[in-house]
């Protein structure tokens, strides 16, 4: 049968059409809606811009078929073959295609609102753009489809196979995603706002600049992914391994961090506001952060320790915020080596920036000197460890706001190969009280 004899058939009524072969067959733009083509060799025909509403095509062979800009609206496909077909553009809301295969098709900004896709192979599909909105992918083979900036808001992908998708940008707000496999899937700019991903294997996932507000990952297993530039504002991350995570300059304003293990997280320039912080305290902005005032003596302090500044003119006088010796006598506090670990999330936020480190070790310094009786007046020495010597400008300028030049302790800086977690600066101190 060719296609005018189906058309002039069509014309008389006649709408069942079981197992014809219209193979390459030019319907471009034919009307043939509510046609009957089951089990019909459609392969290579083309039905670009056709009218094929609540066409009934269960069984047909429609493999590298044109059918790109065709109405498609509710036809029965189960079981349909469009592997290779290029459908986009193409009204497809409302179709019932479970079991089809449309494997490689090109489905590129076609509409699938709401069609059941139960089963139906879409590896390597392209579908870029696409409205699968309240769609039923569930078990469905999407391994290697592209994805990207499609629509799959309350789409259902239970026991899908997304394995190495690209989901780049797509919508997945209120997505069903029971049992998926995403492995290898690629999320950057993803949109996955409140969905329920608790206790999922999220490690080595891709989430560069996803929006997860509100999304609930507690006790989800975040290790070594990336959340670069990802929002996951008032998101639940209570008990979530987050060890080795990037989450440079990720939104988690009022996020939940309640017991959540970052060691070796890396969250530079990362936005804690009114975050709940491992520790389970809110975050509250470091003494860095805030302007820096002279230390007053704490409440604790002994009143017992004597203190004088040596100055002579016969050594080299000091330039900078130290001074030659000081005598001192009293308790003495022995501070370990400080470095710029965040203690509200155990580990570094500014890894490149040696400015950020030197405040974070000094408010560490600080907080070590308040818990003893003891405030930075006390200091009688200091030792600055260096990475690098080009760095003591930096550092020095952190550390004058907390010393008065006059009283300031004696120092020693030196430059050393390495230091504990590859750090650029770390600083110890003695004080007496």
């Amino acid at each position: 049968m060719d296609a005018d004899e189906l058309l002039e058939k069509y014309a008389k009524g006649e709408r069942r059409f079981y197992s014809a072969n219209l193979r390459g067959a030019n319907l471009r733009g034919a009307n043939l809606s509510g046609i009957e083509l089951n089990g019909t060799d459609l392969s290579a025909a083309d039905l670009s811009g056709a009218t094929l509403n609540k066409v009934s095509l269960n069984n047909a062979n429609l493999s590298r078929a044109s059918l790109s800009g065709a109405n498609l609206s509710g036809v029965m496909g189960d079981s349909v073959n469009l592997s290779r077909a290029d459908i986009s553009g193409a009204d497809l809301s409302g179709a019932s295609m479970n079991s089809a295969n449309l494997s490689n098709a090109n489905l590129d900004k076609a509409n699938l609102s709401g069609a059941n896709l139960i089963s139906a192979n879409l590896s390597s599909a392209s579908l870029g753009e696409t409205n699968l909105n309240g769609a039923n992918l569930s078990n469905a083979n999407l391994s290697s489809a592209s994805l990207g900036e499609a629509n799959l808001n309350e789409a259902n992908l239970s026991n899908a196979n997304l394995t190495e998708a690209d989901l780049a940008g797509a919508d997945l707000r209120w997505a069903i995603l029971a049992n998926v496999k995403l492995k290898e899937a690629k999320l950057q700019g993803a949109k996955l706002r409140a969905l329920d991903l608790r206790k999922w294997d999220l490690s080595d996932w891709k989430l560069t600049d996803a929006d997860m507000v509100a999304a609930n990952l507690s006790h989800t297993n975040l290790s070594k992914a990336c959340l670069q530039g990802a929002n996951l504002e008032n998101a639940s991350l209570e008990g979530a391994n987050l060890m080795g995570a990037t989450l440079d300059g990720a939104n988690l304003k009022k996020a939940d961090l309640t017991n959540a293990n970052t060691y070796g997280a890396s969250f530079n320039d990362a936005d804690f506001s009114g975050a709940i912080m491992p520790d389970g305290e809110i975050y509250k902005p470091k003494a860095s952060d805030r302007e820096i005032t002279k230390q007053e003596p704490s409440s604790k302090q002994l009143t017992s320790m004597t203190r004088k500044i040596i100055r002579t003119e016969q050594a080299p006088a000091p330039v900078g915020p130290y001074n030659q010796a000081i005598v001192a006598s009293g308790q003495m506090v022995f501070v370990a080596g400080q470095i710029a670990i965040d203690p509200r999330i155990n580990g570094i936020l500014y890894p490149d920036d040696v400015k950020k480190q030197a405040e974070q070790v000094m408010a560490n310094l600080q907080a070590i000197l308040t818990e003893a009786g003891a405030t930075f007046k006390d200091v009688v020495k200091t030792t600055v460890f260096l990475a690098d010597m080009n760095d003591f400008a930096a550092v020095n300028a952190v550390y004058a706001r907390y010393f008065d030049e006059a009283t300031a302790p004696a120092r020693a800086c030196v430059q050393v190969s390495r230091l504990p977690k590859d750090v650029l600066v770390e600083i110890d101190c003695i004080a007496v009280i």
